[in-house]
Parts: structure tokens; C-alpha cells; sequence
């Protein structure tokens, strides 16, 4: 199933390149409580909230994706985690320029450790990315983007694929400079998640599926992720070592090389197999609607 946030705050199912309007689903779940439980409500009932979707669906108002305004498919999530330098070609890409990518971070991902996005960073597609420092360069960097749908703490990596809700197109968008990794990750629209969530059930190996970028055009990155030098089950092992992760957080997985700048008025194009498609724009941080 593709799920996602659309337009005014709508939940969406997304079949045969229709947006099929279903908040109704969202009586499904329980009623929010002040102080909340961690994680996002949503994934947190994904089963109930399908069963709910299903019954809607045949019912269910619908138009065309190309007239939806996708926003990020998770609402709420409690923390972004990024796995860096996770493919052996870009660290060879960072390795040889390291004007660009500064001395400070050498090595591949396990010498480097995980490190966590502000969750205020995330946008949908339709939002789009805001260059909030024009001076500096912003380079693009696509990833697998992996939602987790249950609670977990210290889980083996034979169980970790267990604890997926779904998958996503992800932009791990960074300034690049000398300051600390999260810092310069985690400015407003530097994490785009989209355009829908697909079901774990729908995506049969994570890791032998082809991610390409392209922006105006241009190819600039295509891997598969069975490139990867450590697979998703492993990053979800890892990070679940390190705190406890909750449902709606996100595991941005790693970029190959052919990372690259942008520029306001650039337009990104991003594909997954399995997942679809993700157009975002690129603007000015003082533009209207940034």
C-alpha cells in the first residue's frame, strides 16, 4: 500500500497513479493523550489504519497524483538518522576532494558512526528544498529512506527487517563546510521524505533496488543498494544499540557518488524502483511559502 499526507493535511492512498482521499481511516486510531507516547501515531496503528484504509478505498474520491501537493508521508517522527559515506564510491568521491568535503570526516561509515537530522528538517515533495545560505554550496544526496514501524532497542540484525513500516524516497540535502555533520544537515527542508510511504510488504528486497537522481535534466547519481557497505538491517541493529528507536523514525541510508550542487530554480528528480517517483524544486529560503 502507498500512504501519504497530501494538499491540506489529507491522508491519501495512492493506487494506479490516483490519490484516493481516505481521512475517514483516521478514526482507526486511538485518541492522542497529552504527554504522547514516542513515535508517530500513524505507523504506530499501521495495521489497524490499512484495515480501515481498505474498507474506504472502494468509495473513496480520487484525482491524479500530478495534482496533489505531497507532503511528507510521516508526520511526526522523533528523529532523523543518517548513515554517511555508506557506499564505497563516494567515499572515494569525498576522499578526492576533500576541499569540498574538509578533512574533518575521513573514512567509510563504521569509522564515522551514525548521526542524527533535526526532525524540524523534514519536507514533503510538493514543500521543496530553501536554500538558507546562498553563499555557501548545498549538494544534493539521495537515499533509500527507511520508516520504522515498532519500538526497538538492542534488536538483532536477523530481526531487524521486522521493525520496517515502509520505505521512501529520501534527500539527505547538506551545506557543506567545516561545522559539525548535524548541524549544516539540519536546516529547514534539508530532509525530503517522499512522495508516499510504500508498505514493507510491497518492497521484496530493500537491498537490490536500483535510486537515480537527476536535476534539470542531468544524471548525476544511480546506484543499486546492494552497493551499500552496510545494509539496512545492520543500520537498524546499530542505531538500536545506540537509543531506542520509535515508530515514524527515519534511517536516511546512505548516498552514492555524484553528489552535487544546486541552485534556486533547480528541479530534482528522483526514482526508486518499487517506490516511484519524486519531483522537488529548489527556491530561495526568502521566497514566499519558504
Amino acid at each position: 500500500m502507498k500512504i501519504c499526507w497530501y494538499d491540506q493535511q489529507q491522508l491519501g492512498v495512492v493506487v494506479d497513479g490516483r490519490v484516493f482521499a481516505v481521512s475517514g481511516a483516521l478514526a482507526a486510531l486511538p485518541a492522542a493523550r497529552y504527554p504522547a507516547a514516542p513515535g508517530d501515531l500513524l505507523v504506530a496503528h499501521l495495521d489497524a489504519l490499512r484495515a480501515a484504509i481498505g474498507r474506504l478505498l472502494p468509495g473513496a474520491p480520487s484525482k491524479p497524483v500530478e495534482e496533489v501537493r505531497f507532503l511528507s508521508p510521516v508526520a511526526n517522527p522523533g528523529k532523523i538518522i543518517g548513515v554517511p559515506v555508506n557506499y564505497a564510491d563516494h567515499v572515494a568521491e569525498a576522499e578526492a576532494d576533500q576541499a569540498t568535503f574538509t578533512d574533518r570526516y575521513k573514512g567509510e561509515v563504521r569509522e564515522q558512526g551514525l548521526f542524527l537530522k533535526a526532525a524540524s528538517s523534514l519536507v514533503g515533495q510538493g514543500e521543496g528544498v530553501a536554500l538558507r545560505f546562498p553563499e555557501r554550496l548545498s549538494h544534493h544526496e539521495m537515499e533509500l529512506g527507511v520508516v520504522i514501524g515498532k519500538t526497538a532497542a538492542n534488536v538483532s540484525e536477523a530481526d531487524a527487517l521486522s521493525y520496517v513500516a515502509g520505505y521512501a524516497i529520501a534527500l539527505d540535502m547538506t551545506v557543506r563546510g567545516p561545522e559539525d555533520r548535524s548541524l549544516r544537515k539540519s536546516v529547514d527542508s534539508y530532509a525530503v521524505l517522499g512522495p508516499w510511504l510504500v508498505t514493507a510488504d510491497e518492497i521484496a528486497d530493500p537491498q537490490a533496488i536500483d535510486i537515480r537522481l537527476s536535476v534539470n535534466g542531468e544524471p548525476r547519481q544511480h546506484a543499486n543498494t546492494s552497493a551499500m557497505i552496510i545494509g539496512i538491517a545492520e543500520q537498524i541493529a546499530w542505531a538500536s544499540r545506540y537509543y531506542t528507536l520509535y515508530p515514524g523514525d527515519i534511517i536516511m541510508s546512505g548516498t552514492c557518488a555524484g553528489v552535487g550542487k544546486v541552485l534556486p530554480g533547480d528541479v530534482m528528480d528522483c526514482a526508486i524502483d518499487g517506490i516511484g517517483g519524486m519531483r522537488v524544486a529548489v527556491r530561495a529560503a526568502w521566497e514566499p511559502g519558504s
